[in-house]
């Protein structure tokens, strides 16, 4: 065993000897395709982060804040110019139609604040009436000007549920939208005059 251990020793001193005299290979330079290779994948890189940064810079102006009516008007001018969406009940007897400029104005509200809407177009949801003893709960997306109005874009009302309908029928109440689409001459009352003009 000493002479092996011997041995191991003489090998390992030959080897640091002649490890000073070796000759190393020098390290290639980077082929021209490389090269191509590397600028093309920073050319992508380049690509990649200036598409995220306008897809981020544009997120805020894009991005439609869903509040309720009680918070819109708490927080009026720090959203004044902003898009919304905006849940509430319409309030009774407000629901006006213009015909020339075709509008609709109505007032919106919900924990005892009010919002005036604006809403230039010329059709309503079917489900979007006034309805005498029913609520009607509405979302209206559109931007705040700086009277505080609500100049609506986009206008979405929601039905009762099947479960409310038929609670009411139990009770011997009709259903709150039929009598504005009845025939004339069936002793239901037709689409109200503001609404017809």
């Amino acid at each position: 065993m000493a002479d092996l251990d011997s041995e191991l020793r003489q090998a390992v001193t030959d080897s640091e000897a002649n490890a000073g005299g070796l000759v190393r290979d020098p390290v290639p330079e980077p082929s021209a395709k490389s090269r191509r290779s590397i600028g093309l994948l920073l050319a992508l890189l380049v690509g990649v982060g200036a598409m995220l940064a306008l897809v981020f810079s544009s997120a805020d102006d894009a991005a439609i804040y869903s509040l309720t009516v009680d918070k819109v008007v708490a927080e009026k001018s720090s959203l004044t110019g902003r898009n919304l969406r905006v849940e509430g009940d319409l309030v009774k007897g407000t629901l006006r139609h213009r015909a020339e400029p075709c509008e609709y104005r109505f007032v919106m509200s919900r924990g005892g604040q009010e919002l005036k809407v604006r809403y230039a177009e010329c059709v309503i949801p079917d489900t979007f009436r006034d309805v005498p003893d029913m609520d009607v709960q509405v979302t209206a997306e559109g931007e705040l000007t700086e009277a505080g109005d609500l100049e609506a874009t986009h206008i979405m009302a929601k039905c009762p549920s099947k479960y409310e309908m038929q609670q009411k029928k139990a009770r011997g109440e009709a259903a709150p939208h039929a009598s504005m689409y009845a025939p004339e001459g069936s002793g239901s009352a037709a689409v109200p005059a503001a609404e017809a003009q």
